[in-house]
């Protein structure tokens, strides 16, 4: 684990996944926004945690998978 990691300040909810979604326009991992992503280490630790209390509402925005490659193999 890194030493960025283990600030004392409010922790990151990157799980180093870094996928954007087309639509949502949300990291497929941590569920923030490209502009929350950017700004994060700008944010003060107050901001930082409302955005972090929002993030588990985020998750029923991002499309659900269709099947992936078994779904295409079956048709």
């Amino acid at each position: 684990m890194s030493d960025i990691w283990k600030r004392d300040e409010v922790e990151s909810p990157c799980v180093k996944i870094c996928v954007i979604h087309p639509e949502a326009r949300l990291c497929t991992g941590c569920l923030r926004s490209i502009e929350e992503i950017t700004m994060w280490s700008k944010l003060s630790p107050d901001a930082r945690r409302m955005v972090m209390d929002e993030l588990p509402g985020r998750q029923g925005l991002l499309s659900r998978r269709r099947g992936g490659r078994a779904a295409r193999l079956a048709r």
